[in-house]
């Protein structure tokens, strides 16, 4: 039987692909590096690794995103990837700059939770998460605490992205027949409660404990995925009541009632803070259209905006 050279020339390239997931040595190979050096690495907790019967094992697809990750100059300086809590200041900003940038750059914002944020980030499939995680007072120890659940965190830092007022959300004829929080808390009424992992959820988890109420005695219409969905559902009537923020209120032609501030951070690699989209939009955080846009919305403090919380050592 003939060979053509064409077929034992990609019969070769195959045989010498890297696999799925490479043994140290493989990686090694792969890296152009020694073995002693990937150790290093995998002890500074820098390249993706597992351990598997005791034997470290890289996903090469992870290896792959991680040295795109470090090369500042690579691929990946043309996206930006948000995910995790959701706010309506951030999410107007971010479509300003997806219509300044237009085709040159993707710049894209799909609010989850604090939790799966976190998750998604660890899992390199986003660039930054947004994170809130009860009174602005305790977020400078509750945010890495949290930080800290996820094995990534080590190359993780937090950036202060504002301060922000979070609240209940009724119609304005709830209002009316429940004036204040301890009413609101006590009445009859049908509540759009977020999911668990929601930074929203845990602050009205302890609201309902500091107003001696039991969650599990609540009436519920619907479960929210974002502040958007849980101001629709009063709006449209499904539920009667929803924790969220003041500029989300706003937005849905809904009255709010306030329990407190809470910090909202940005959780992101230290490769990512440097990133010129993220320098920007750091800078839009500190503009005076953002400020504008703030004080219409209203409950933001963009005092602190920009400052490192946590993690720059």
């Amino acid at each position: 039987m003939n060979i053509h050279p064409l077929d034992t020339g990609r019969a070769r390239a195959v045989e010498s692909e890297p696999p799925g997931f490479m043994s140290v040595k493989q990686v090694a190979a792969y890296l152009h590096l020694n073995e002693k050096k990937i150790y290093a690495l995998v002890r500074e907790r820098k390249i993706p690794a597992t351990k598997i019967t005791g034997k470290w094992v890289f996903p090469r697809v992870l290896v792959d995103r991680w040295l795109l990750e470090s090369s500042h100059g690579g691929l990946l300086t043309d996206r930006l990837v948000i995910t995790g809590s959701d706010d309506p200041l951030l999410h107007r900003l971010v479509l300003g700059m997806t219509g300044r940038y237009e085709a040159r750059a993707l710049i894209g914002y799909s609010p989850t939770d604090t939790r799966l944020g976190l998750g998604l980030l660890a899992g390199m499939l986003a660039d930054i998460g947004c994170v809130h995680w009860g009174p602005s007072e305790e977020s400078a120890l509750r945010h890495p605490a949290l930080l800290h659940s996820y094995d990534a965190h080590h190359n993780w830092i937090l950036v202060r992205a504002f301060r922000r007022e979070q609240g209940l959300m009724v119609n304005p004829d709830t209002l009316a027949r429940y004036p204040d929080v301890a009413s609101l808390m006590t009445a009859p009424l049908r509540w759009a409660l977020r999911q668990k992992g929601a930074g929203t959820l845990r602050y009205l988890q302890e609201a309902f404990a500091a107003h001696g109420m039991d969650e599990d005695g609540i009436r519920i219409g619907g479960i929210a995925r974002s502040e958007h969905e849980a101001a629709s559902l009063v709006v449209c009537g499904e539920a009667d009541i929803a924790a969220g923020v003041r500029g989300s209120a706003y937005e849905a032609g809904l009255a709010f009632v306030g329990l407190g501030w809470e910090a909202f951070d940005l959780a992101m690699s230290r490769g990512v803070y440097f990133r010129g989209l993220f320098q920007d939009l750091l800078e839009l955080l500190r503009s005076a259209e953002a400020k504008n846009l703030a004080q219409r919305l209203g409950g933001y403090d963009l005092g602190p905006a920009g400052e490192l919380i946590w993690g720059m050592d």
